[in-house]
């Protein structure tokens, strides 16, 4: 039995019956009252998230997590298919799963995927991607002030600053963690 003082983001615990993800947690000691944890909390059951407060002693439950490579297929509707490149076992995941890897997903990317209980609660992305340049308006002349930038879109719709010389068709390298250009790849 852990603590709520052991709660970290990610974990998957039992709370009032239901399993949930933290999504969050902070240990706070305020003034002259007694130590409590405050974790933001989302049931895989219903979707929905909820702040929560434990006192720092009182036991959690702590449900365990499988974790899988996995390579994302293809957009069906509102959700993300992804597949097994072991077994070709398919898994539709909802957007709010997917959340801003979405902004980053290529067709055939590997993925980690986690799940509890057979059921995805959340997805990790490579730190860094190489997508390609859709879109990108030519520089002004003369506008070659220090680190001047200009917004590029990439091929899965996101837009990003990029340095003035970069064109169409370019390929760039893009961290994750931040949206932000790294480098030509």
């Amino acid at each position: 039995m852990a603590t709520a003082n052991d709660l970290r983001r990610g974990m998957a615990i039992n709370y009032n019956g239901d399993i949930a993800v933290v999504l969050d947690s902070q240990h706070r000691t305020p003034g002259n009252l007694r130590a409590f944890v405050q974790a933001s909390i989302r049931s895989i059951r219903t979707g929905k998230s909820s702040d929560v407060r434990f006192s720092s002693t009182e036991k959690i439950v702590v449900i365990p997590m499988m974790t899988r490579k996995m390579e994302f297929s293809y957009k069906d509707g509102e959700d993300y298919v992804f597949s097994d490149p072991e077994n070709y076992e398919t898994v539709n995941i909802a957007p709010e799963i997917v959340g801003d890897a979405k902004h980053y997903m290529m067709e055939n990317q590997i993925v980690t995927v986690t799940f509890v209980e057979d059921k995805a609660v959340s997805i990790e992305i490579p730190s860094s991607v190489i997508l390609t340049v859709t879109d990108a308006p030519e520089g002004i002349r003369g506008d070659s002030a220090n680190n001047v930038q200009k917004s590029v879109t990439m091929e899965t719709g996101i837009v990003v600053q990029a340095p003035l010389f970069i064109k169409t068709g370019e390929r760039l390298k893009i961290d994750t963690r931040t949206g932000k250009y790294m480098e030509r790849a």
